[in-house]
Order: structure tokens, then sequence, then C-alpha cells
């Protein structure tokens, strides 16, 4: 199967994990074995910001790919790398926690379809330099995949404060949501209940994680239900996320691993769009 051509559109996630193990995207995952898995605990304040992030992600390398799912603290426990690692796919898609079913997805649809490969891929080299600017690049790149009228509302599911401005300048009204944070860095507020901003926002713009917390099948409904053009910006499942191009998602930016807060070089993203018709 080529790295230009896409399986049938899935409905859900579970959807999706049903197709791979089934062995519609390539390989059967119960011929392959995850080499590795492991753990990243980090934080980061940007400066001049007044917040501090703080992630935990889970990561499993399958051949030439990884794929990386953010979980909540005390979600998994990190003696999961020792027990998981070496075990064949099939396995930690169908029996692992859900972090580590989405990386392990995620890491199979990397290494089939490689986003480097893919036609409908726009790379976007992030500049090298500090975190701030880093993140600039990284959140205008995510911004400039919204088509939206001046005062739109954009529900921001999963807040980073640097997306909040970018969406602002490109004249969008920001409905915030995020289960940790209460305000943005200029005092907005912050819902944790993403029905409030669904059912009036004029587009959406989500996070990967959305894939772990298992709120993205939701997200994805009422995007379809109200024809509002969905945009995901991934680091969690970015070759998932994928997979619901024109199925509900109208645009990706997807960000492979290693992220671009771990490194101060140039690395790249990649941004698709739906095409007119699709």
């Amino acid at each position: 199967m080529s790295a230009q051509t896409f399986p049938a559109r899935p409905a859900t996630v579970d959807d999706l994990l049903a197709a791979v193990l089934a062995g519609e995207h390539g390989p059967r995952p119960s011929e392959l074995v995850a080499t590795s898995v492991f753990w990243i605990h980090h934080g980061t304040r940007l400066a001049g910001g007044n917040t501090t992030y703080l992630n935990q992600y889970v990561l499993v390398r399958l051949r030439g790919a990884f794929g990386a799912c953010a979980f909540e603290a005390d979600e998994i426990d990190p003696a999961i790398c020792r027990d998981a690692s070496g075990s064949p796919l099939d396995v930690l898609l169908r029996e692992a926690p859900r972090p580590l079913r989405i990386a392990a997805l995620d890491a199979y649809l990397a290494e089939t379809r490689p986003h480097r490969d893919a036609a409908r891929a726009e790379p976007v080299t992030l500049p090298a330099g500090p975190p701030e600017v880093r993140a600039k690049a990284r959140d205008a790149a995510i911004a400039g995949l919204l088509n939206i009228a001046d005062g739109a509302k954009v529900a921001l599911i999963g807040v980073v404060n640097p997306l909040v401005a970018a969406i602002r300048e490109r004249g969008g009204v920001p409905l915030p949501c995020d289960f940790n944070l209460r305000t943005t860095q200029w005092g907005d507020h912050v819902t944790d209940d993403m029905n409030q901003v669904l059912g009036t926002a004029e587009a959406v713009v989500a996070t990967g994680m959305t894939l772990g917390n298992s709120t993205f099948d939701t997200i994805l409904a009422r995007c379809r239900e109200r024809e509002v053009p969905l945009i995901v910006y991934a680091q969690t499942g970015s070759a998932v996320a994928r997979a619901f191009l024109g199925a509900g998602v109208t645009a990706l930016s997807a960000e492979p691993f290693p992220f671009s807060q771990f490194s101060a070089e140039p690395t790249v993203l990649y941004r698709y769009r739906v095409e007119s018709g699709s």
C-alpha cells in the first residue's frame, strides 16, 4: 500500500483501530514488534508567561517510526516501559492502557505512511532558536490552517498561550477549553467543559491529546453534525488524526517525534488540508 493512498475513512478511533488490527492499513500488527516503549515527563514555562506546562508522554518505537501520546498525571506508571518494550504490536493495540494503545497506533500508521513521504503533506520548517521563537512559529503555522472571517468564534480545545495569540492575530475570537488551565496569559476564562464551546464555535482547533483522553470522537461528531471546520494540532497521534482527514477533520498540523520543544535546531511539522470536494 503506497504512502499516497488511504483506506476507507473511519468514523471513530475504535473503527480505525479495528481496521488496523484487520490488516486494512498495511501489515498485520501481529507480525510487528514494538522495539522500545519509553516515557518523557517535562515542564515548560515560556519567557514572559505565567503558565508552567506539565506534560507526560508515552512513546513507541516501531521500525523507523515513533508514535506518541500525552496523558494525564498518574494515568499510567513508568513501569509500563519495562513491561511493554519488545511486545507484539497487536498486544499493545488490544490490551494496553489507552495512551499506550494510541501511541502504538500512531507508530504503526507513521511507519506505514511516513509524513515525510505523503503527497498531501506540506512540510513547514520551524527555525532554530529558543523555545519562545519555536513555539511562536509552530503556533503561527497551526493558525495558518484557519480560514475564518474577522470576529469568528474559534473553540480552542487544549490551550497553549501562543496559539491563543495566533488565533487573535488572524481575527478570530478564541473560546479556550482545557482540563488543567483556568485562565490564559491575558486573563481569559478557560472552561473545562468542551460542550460550552462546541455548540457556538464557528471553527474548532483541538489538540491531539483529545485522542488520548477519549474526547476526540465527541469533538469529531459535533463538528460533522454542525458542519464546522475542525483543525487538529497533533504531537499526540499525528498519524492517527491524519486518518480522519475528510471524515470530520478539515486540516491538520502533524508534528512527529522529536517534538519542537525537545530541540533547538530546525525541525519539521507537516500541514494537511482537505482538498475541495473531498
